[in-house]
């Protein structure tokens, strides 16, 4: 007999990837916001 494959594990784990992988991409745009406000209200001094 051949084992059963867990393809909801498989898929929870796809999913936490995504989020995470999303999680990481919306805070690495947040940064890139808040160093170019912090730019432009330097030039502005």
């Amino acid at each position: 007999m051949l084992a059963k494959d867990n393809y909801s594990y498989r898929k929870y784990q796809k999913e936490l990837a995504k989020k995470k992988k999303n999680e990481k991409k919306k805070q690495r745009k947040l940064d890139k916001k808040n160093m170019q406000a912090k730019a432009d209200s330097e030039q502005q001094r």
